[in-house]
Parts: C-alpha cells; sequence; structure tokens
C-alpha cells in the first residue's frame, strides 16, 4: 500500500510539492493581504483591505441594507420557527440543520431579534425601542455586519483551508501555548482582530472550534481574551475623548493592560474549568503543531503547511465560503439586534450602571482618579456599548476620560457587539461567563491603567 506523498514520513514527489506549494502560498498570501496587512483608508487612519472592500459596499447599497438586514433576521427567525414546529428531517441537509435546528431558546430569541428589527426599520411602536440610542445603534451595526460577513466570509477560507494556520501554528506554538495556553495557530485570528475588527477574530475562532482544531476551553479563551479591539476603532474612542495627543501612551497602556489580562484570566475561573473537549461531531481532533515530532522547526511548519494545502480542492473551499457567510448572517445578526438593543436601553432608561458603580467612588478616589464619581458611573456601563464610557466621561478631567476610555477598550466584552456574537456564535460560553469575564477584566486592567495613567499626568 502507498502512503500519500503528503503524509507524515512519506517522501514528497516534485510534482506534488509543486502543486501544493502553489495551493499553499498563492491563498495564503492573499489571505494575509486581505486579512492583516494594513492599508491607509484614505481618512488619515489605517484599516485591512477586508473592512474598506466591506466599507466601500456599505456605501453603495446603503439604501437597501437596513431592509437587507430585516430580510436576513427574519430568514433566520421564521426558518427556526418553521424548524422547531414542523421537525423536518434534515438529516441529508446538514448546513440546513445548522443554520436552523437551533433549540427553543435562541430560536425565541431569533423571533424577538425580528420583531425589534421590524420596529426600528419601520420606527413603529415605542420609541424607547427604535430610538437614535437604542435600536437605531444597533440598525448601523447590522447593516454594517451584513457587508462585514460577506466578505470577511467569502475570503475567510484563504486563510483557514490552505496551510497559513498549520503553519503559524507549528512556528508560534512555543510563544502562544506557554503564555496564554492557547495553540500557536491562534495568533492569525489574533492578528486580523487587532488590525481589522474583533468580530472577525470570534468569526474564525468558532470556525476553528467547529472544525475540532480548538478545544472547548481554548475557544472560550480565544474569544473572551484575544478578540481586541482593533487599531481603528481605538482611534475612533481616543477621538471621541479628546485625546489624540496622547495616543501613544494610550494604545501602549491598552496593550499593556491586556496583555496582562491575557496572562491572567485563561489560568482562573471561569475560563479554567472549562473543559478540553472538541465540538461535537469536530472533523479534527488533532493538529499538526500540537504534535511530538522531530526535526527543525521551521521544515515542520512548512510540511505540515503543504501538507494542508494538498487536501484542500477549490471547489470544497468555495462550498466552505458561502457556508460561512450564510452561517455567520443567520445565526448572527438576529442575537445582535436582540440582546444588543435589550442592553443598550438598560443602559439608556435605568440607573443600573450607576448604582452598580456609585460603591467603587471611595476606590477610585483612593486611587487617584480625578471627578471619581463620573468616572465610578462609566466603570460598568461598557458592558452594553463600548462607545458609553466615553460618552459618559465627556466633560471630565483629561487623566479621567484616559482611565476610563482604556478601560473600554481592555474590558472587551460588550453586548452591542463582541458579546452578542459570542453569544451568538459555536463557542461555548454563556452569558453568566461573559459577565465574569467582564468583570475579572475590569478588576485586573485598571490598576495597571491607573498605574501608567500616574506615570503620564
Amino acid at each position: 500500500m502507498t502512503s500519500h506523498p503528503g503524509a507524515p514520513g512519506a517522501t514528497p514527489t516534485r510534482a506534488w510539492r509543486g502543486a501544493a506549494l502553489a495551493r499553499f502560498l498563492i491563498p495564503s498570501l492573499l489571505g494575509l493581504a486581505m486579512f492583516v496587512v494594513p492599508v491607509p483608508d484614505g481618512d488619515g487612519a489605517v484599516s485591512i483591505p477586508v473592512a474598506l472592500f466591506a466599507g466601500w459596499l456599505g456605501e453603495a447599497l446603503a439604501p437597501v441594507l437596513p431592509w437587507l438586514g430585516l430580510a436576513i433576521i427574519a430568514v433566520s427567525a421564521l426558518g427556526s420557527l418553521a424548524v422547531a414546529v414542523l421537525r423536518p428531517s434534515l438529516d441529508e441537509r446538514p448546513l440546513a440543520a445548522a443554520l436552523f435546528r437551533v433549540g427553543p431558546l435562541w430560536t425565541a430569541l431569533r423571533l424577538l431579534g425580528l420583531l425589534v428589527a421590524i420596529m426600528v426599520v419601520c420606527q413603529i411602536g415605542p420609541e424607547q425601542v427604535w430610538g437614535e440610542n437604542t435600536g437605531a445603534v444597533l440598525l448601523d451595526l447590522v447593516t454594517l455586519m451584513v457587508t462585514v460577513f460577506l466578505v470577511a466570509g467569502l475570503l475567510m477560507p484563504l486563510l483557514l483551508e490552505f496551510g497559513l494556520l498549520e503553519f503559524t501554528g507549528t512556528l508560534m506554538k512555543k510563544v502562544m501555548r506557554p503564555l496564554f495556553t492557547v495553540p500557536g495557530r491562534s495568533s492569525v485570528s489574533s492578528l486580523a482582530a487587532w488590525l481589522g475588527d474583533g468580530s472577525i477574530g470570534v468569526l474564525m475562532t468558532g470556525q476553528q472550534y467547529q472544525k475540532g482544531y480548538f478545544t472547548r476551553r481554548e475557544a472560550a479563551v480565544l474569544g473572551t481574551t484575544f478578540n481586541v479591539v482593533s487599531v481603528t476603532f481605538t482611534i475612533v474612542i481616543v477621538g471621541m475623548l479628546d485625546l489624540m495627543h496622547m495616543f501613544g501612551p494610550f494604545y501602549v497602556t491598552t496593550v499593556v493592560a491586556g496583555l496582562v489580562a491575557a496572562l491572567i484570566i485563561p489560568r482562573i475561573p471561569p475560563l479554567s474549568r472549562f473543559s478540553d473537549e472538541r465540538a461535537p461531531g469536530a472533523t479534527h481532533t488533532s493538529d499538526a503543531e500540537e504534535r511530538h515530532q522531530p526535526g527543525p522547526l521551521l521544515p515542520r511548519a512548512w510540511h505540515a503547511a503543504l501538507d494542508k494545502a494538498a487536501s484542500v480542492t477549490p471547489r470544497e473551499a468555495a462550498r466552505m465560503s458561502g457556508a460561512n457567510v450564510l452561517e455567520m448572517w443567520l445565526g448572527t445578526l438576529p442575537i445582535i439586534m436582540a440582546l444588543g438593543t435589550a442592553a443598550v436601553m438598560v443602559a439608556e432608561f435605568t440607573d443600573l450602571f450607576t448604582w452598580l458603580g456609585a460603591p467603587f467612588v471611595g476606590l477610585l478616589g483612593a486611587m487617584g482618579i480625578p471627578d471619581a464619581g463620573i468616572a465610578s458611573e462609566a466603570l460598568f456601563i461598557g458592558f452594553a456599548d463600548m462607545l458609553l464610557p466615553a460618552v459618559i466621561v465627556e466633560g471630565a478631567a483629561e487623566m479621567t476620560r484616559f482611565v476610563i476610555g482604556a478601560l473600554s477598550i481592555t474590558q472587551l466584552i460588550y453586548m452591542s457587539e463582541v458579546g452578542g456574537l459570542l453569544l451568538a456564535s459555536s463557542i461555548p460560553v454563556k452569558f453568566h461567563h461573559l459577565v465574569a469575564i467582564f468583570l475579572l477584566r475590569t478588576a485586573i486592567t485598571l490598576p495597571v491603567i491607573v498605574g501608567l495613567a500616574h506615570l503620564f499626568y
């Protein structure tokens, strides 16, 4: 019996190596160019091509995007309801099963998302739901996600399926595993989130978890720890805070605080208590980077990449692209609309976050933060939406704006986007996990941020 030329231990033929090399390098380099390489966005900032293409598409489709988002949410909600009520056999239609067989809780949330979307798009019902500071905020996000998910979903296989993750995973194992307890391949999705958008990192992590490349614990760690706020969005926050003259120290502060949190949080509950089981039905239960193999590191990484590239066909990659878009659209948009609107309404129309922050006024004052009362109101409101803390501290002292702005970025979990995305994804985290991780990130990063702020002020 002849072994496959790409199998470990086999001797690759020259033809196999040439074909595999082309399949690895061309899609992978194109994927890096689309998702990771920073380019000017025309407004003096930087972004990545995927985000730029999504923005251009959004501008071209602007008049119809709200209705397109509503249509996608309607398909998701009504399709899930039909499957729940009629119980059709979907054994021979795995994609339809994955899209619509979601269980009673998620069906109810999808229906709630549809109801909210109708009220916001048509501006009917209570204005508290569809107002410019509540449902309209989430509608803007949903319309953005329509184009981002379309472009990113279609192009994501370039990064995921042609050997790049096997190559980087093998090389980065000795960095990511001992420091952050996650596989080396996670470095690519983390970089895409940092330069592009946190939602891209969530989507890439969910895709790899479903295929078995990450365990439950690893996916939970990556989803809640490494899908950081992009450089572009950080610039937006700094501009809102009128701190552009402090951008360098501000960004250094968020990076240092984020790294401290990334070192600690994966090693303590709740993340440390997640099991190391793979996703049910996962097709991959081990990875080249995790196998102990002899020989120099770079040749092993190269061989793992070529082996993966040789096993993928363009037709299969195209099918994955289409499935990616549908899964992201139908699985995520209604959940963001439902949970995000609810969270922003709580922040807008109740004093919940003010009450939660009130006990910490004395602590913030003892830490030397000016306007401690204003800072306390913004301490936890970022759980609803990342932009709200910047609004709360708009008139506060500069050091207070610096601290709260950096904290809002390092808290990372906010329900109007990343939180909703995590709950709607296949990443196995629940709402109470997100609350706990948000509070832990606040407790860990706040002293780091305040300490660095005292160096700068």
